[in-house]
């Protein structure tokens, strides 16, 4: 039995101490992708990390967290910093689905039938 490796770096210290990410409008299921195949300069290992685990395609928030073994709040601030610096693109998640109204679909299969 392995024992899972200990992080390096307390997850706080990810967000470089600031108590907001620098771009609003992360959530959780917000979709990251790479913006660019260079890696980019400048910047902490963490940032490189998370850069690295989204060139080969795009994850959520939470995915990327869990893959980074991070907390989602600090991957925000992560993604916020790459986003600022032009490294990946953020997209918002796709909307559920409204519930369709029963009526309408009824509606819609007697004017089908209508038209035999």
């Amino acid at each position: 039995m392995s024992i899972p490796r200990r992080r390096m770096v307390p997850a706080y210290l990810a967000t470089g101490g600031r108590s907001r990410p620098g771009t609003e409008g992360f959530e959780r299921l917000t979709v990251l992708f790479a913006g660019r195949t260079e890696p980019p300069t400048g910047l902490e290992p963490e940032h490189h990390r998370l850069w690295d685990l989204l060139r080969p395609g795009a994850l959520t928030v939470v995915e990327a967290a869990a893959h980074l073994r991070l907390p989602v709040s600090a991957t925000i601030f992560l993604a916020a910093d790459l986003v600022e610096a032009g490294c990946l693109h953020a997209r918002a998640p796709i909307p559920r689905a409204q519930q369709t109204d029963r009526s309408v679909v009824e509606r819609l299969l007697v004017g089908l039938r209508a038209l035999r």
